[in-house]
């Protein structure tokens, strides 16, 4: 990869970092239960993701190892995420 190439995408990552805080930021607390709820089930793709890079490392010890390590860590974000938002959903049930 060129120097240009990690610069532009440097740059890109900078840009998504802001435009995610200011978007978190600006979310009212009644919209926060739902919106986590719905990207914790787009975060699922990020296991198909994951699977798709450790199945690629073919006799590459390193690859392999280190899509293994993106499941794990895809997994453990989604089951976290669903049960956090089952949590807060509990809050909301009337006794």
């Amino acid at each position: 990869m060129t120097p240009m190439v990690m610069m532009l995408l440097f740059a890109l990552f900078v840009i998504a970092v802001f435009l995610g805080v200011e978007l978190i930021n600006k979310v009212p607390a009644t919209l926060h239960t739902p919106l986590m709820s719905g990207s914790n089930a787009i975060s699922g793709i990020t296991i198909v993701g994951a699977v798709l890079a450790a199945g690629h490392g073919g006799d590459n010890t390193l690859l392999t190892v280190v899509g293994f390590l993106a499941v794990v860590l895809a997994t453990i974000n989604v089951v976290g995420g669903f049960l956090v938002t089952n949590r807060m959903l509990a809050m909301f049930k009337r006794k």
